[in-house]
């Protein structure tokens, strides 16, 4: 069952390009400091995340890890604001770079893709092993919100207790329906722009590592062809269409077991929010929906219940929440 949520926009900035366009500008505010940590990866490459630790946190108070969406990083506008709200209520926050991201830049050969929970798992390894008494809360923002739900699917299988809880925020839990609205006329540039992110990511890579093969793309590349030039060749999926199917957390969210929040925006130009319509959830998995909102926009009323980031809000009510 969807619960509807009372979200209004800022009355000049209804519309869905809007929202997502200004959810997405940087803040000229600095995020909160932060000590950098590198993680080690089964493949021998590399990720960085950002730690905020309170001065008053202790071992035994929570951990709230957060998993940007593509092209992010840890400087993502929503992942600094709420490291920013977290560190005011005491709580750690630990901003994790997917592969090559942020602080983690230069440090692999490979670009992440959009289901590689294995390396969500290999972060909370190291974070429940360096303080095994903080209750770990996992949030995850589009991509990286689709790649949270497939690893609390996937631990809930195994019956790995290692999350107290979930919350994915415009998660793109079928692959290949977000590949297809991204090559709609009118979203068309969205795609453009994480396409040409993308390139311009992996001939930097190449620089680092000149011994990574050179790869023809198309002049105008769809995120199809992405995919299936790149990503199913550099981690060895049998074809694109295959990547798409294993990388998606939708059929692993019904076996999620701890307690989860899924926030859908009905206008979300790259994310479509009937997903899970027709399905039977259990009732620990909470889904959402707000009737505006773009993709991670909600921006609201700066003087009113839950202010101008109203998803801000949101999102620590629910982490919070017992």
């Amino acid at each position: 069952m969807t619960e509807e949520l009372d979200f209004n926009p800022f009355p000049i900035i209804k519309g869905s390009f809007a929202q997502t366009i200004l959810g997405s500008i940087p803040h000229l505010k600095k995020g909160p400091k932060s000590v950098t940590k590198f993680i080690a990866l089964p493949d021998k490459d590399y990720l960085a995340v950002e730690i905020t630790t309170p001065k008053k946190w202790k071992k035994t108070d929570p951990t709230i890890v957060l998993v940007h969406g593509l092209c992010g990083s840890h400087k993502s506008p929503i992942l600094v604001r709420l490291a920013k709200k977290f560190k005011s209520k005491n709580i750690r926050s630990v901003r994790v770079n997917l592969r090559g991201c942020g602080s983690g830049r230069g440090k692999a050969k490979k670009l992440y893709h959009g289901g590689q929970s294995s390396d969500i798992f290999e972060v909370l390894k190291v974070l429940k092993n360096e303080h095994p008494l903080s209750d770990i809360t996992l949030i995850g923002f589009s991509l990286g919100g689709n790649i949270s739900l497939k690893l609390a699917g996937e631990l809930s299988i195994e019956g790995i207790d290692i999350l107290k809880k979930v919350i994915a925020i415009n998660p793109p839990v079928d692959l290949l329906a977000s590949v297809k609205r991204l090559d709609i006329k009118e979203n068309r540039i969205y795609q453009k722009y994480f396409v040409k992110l993308l390139k311009e990511d992996l001939e930097y890579r190449k620089k680092i590592f000149p011994e990574l093969n050179e790869i023809e793309f198309p002049e105008d590349i769809t995120f199809f062809q992405w995919d299936e030039l790149y990503t199913t060749k550099a981690y060895g999926f049998d074809d694109v269409l295959t990547y798409y199917k294993k990388s998606s957390s939708k059929t692993l969210v019904p076996s999620i077991t701890m307690p989860c929040h899924i926030l859908f925006s009905d206008d979300d130009p790259i994310i479509k929010s009937q997903t899970f319509d027709n399905y039977t959830l259990p009732k620990n998995v909470r889904l959402f929906k707000t009737k505006n909102g773009g993709h991670i926009g909600y921006i609201g009323f700066p003087k009113k219940f839950k202010g101008l980031y109203w998803i801000d809000n949101v999102i620590v009510n629910w982490a919070l929440e017992e």
